[in-house]
């Protein structure tokens, strides 16, 4: 079983040009389009988070049983849902804003335990980011590192969200003991500042770097620099490409058994191959339709 923890939100994406443009609703958030993808790949997958009892809270948890996820650790609320105004530009990328205060999912609190036979825990986004929740995923994480369970960080940088750039770097850097396996975009990684090297050297086993439609570089403790071009494809826009290449690495680990930082470090540069590849062709195929809509297992293969 691999949880994943964080938000859950609506994105409004704009049909059309223009400021008033029609907006259609489609469910998101990083988290929850890993839990998504997660559960349409196959892999066993719960998701912990806090989210409304409102029309928009109950439509996410419907996506959520529909695509097979676990939802007995998700908390409910009476607080609206999030709201994401994700209008997408020539180039596919969304440019979000969003509408956070007093909603459900800042309220989140750490559960005493997670569900029965979880191997790893997955965290990123918002959900990071925005108090009082974040403290309490924070907690979460450094909690299932020390009971020894596998960890994976999608940062997944949403600049607009952060006050103190600084204070969030620090923070950042404080998660790295407590994390197995870290996943950001080559955006991210230049807004944090930092190097593959030094990440690895506070925690991570492995680092996988996403280059848009340029492909996949993954960095491993063990010296292993490795990279696969992107898949070529159609783009409608890239909203939730990045969540799908973070489940489609997880559901790959999984595959393997290789949830552990020891057999991660294991990995060679024929298996991160396999690995990366599986993960483009999953990302591209999110790409080529609206919204975040991951693939399913028939759809992308065997990794």
């Amino acid at each position: 079983m691999i949880v994943v923890a964080g938000e859950a939100l609506i994105d409004l994406v704009p049909r059309g040009a223009g400021t008033l443009a029609d907006l259609r609703p489609a469910r998101g958030g990083g988290p929850y389009n890993t839990a998504v993808a997660l559960g349409r790949l196959g892999s066993p997958t719960a998701f912990c988070s806090r989210m409304s009892y409102d029309a928009y809270g109950e439509a996410l948890l419907d996506g959520l049983r529909d695509a097979g996820v676990e939802v007995t650790a998700v908390q409910r609320g009476p607080e609206p849902t999030t709201l994401a105004l994700a209008p997408v530009g020539e180039d596919g990328a969304a440019r979000y804003s969003f509408y956070v205060e007093g909603s459900a999912d800042r309220l989140f609190e750490a559960p005493d335990r997670l569900p029965e036979g979880t191997r790893a825990v997955s965290f990123g986004t918002c959900s990071l980011v925005l108090e009082p929740g974040a403290s309490a995923y924070e907690k979460l994480l450094h909690a299932t590192a020390a009971q020894g369970l596998f960890t994976a960080l999608d940062p997944n940088i949403r600049p607009v969200l952060i006050p103190d750039a600084a204070t969030y770097r620090a923070r950042f850097k404080s998660w790295l003991p407590s994390v197995s396996f870290l996943k950001l975009s080559a955006e991210d990684a230049e807004w944090l500042g930092g190097t593959p090297r030094l990440w690895l050297d506070s925690g991570p086993s492995a680092v996988v770097i996403t280059h848009g439609g340029d492909g996949l570089t993954v960095h491993t403790r063990a010296g292993l620099k490795h990279s696969v071009p992107g898949e070529e494809i159609d783009v409608v826009d890239t909203i939730g490409a990045g969540d799908t290449v973070n489940a489609a690495l997880l559901h790959g680990l999984a595959t393997w058994n290789a949830l552990s930082t020891e057999a991660l470090t294991d990995l060679g540069a024929d298996d991160w191959t396999r690995l990366l590849r599986f993960a483009a062709r999953a990302a591209a195929i999110t790409c080529s339709r609206a919204g975040a809509e991951p693939p399913y297992a028939a759809e992308v293969g065997e990794v």
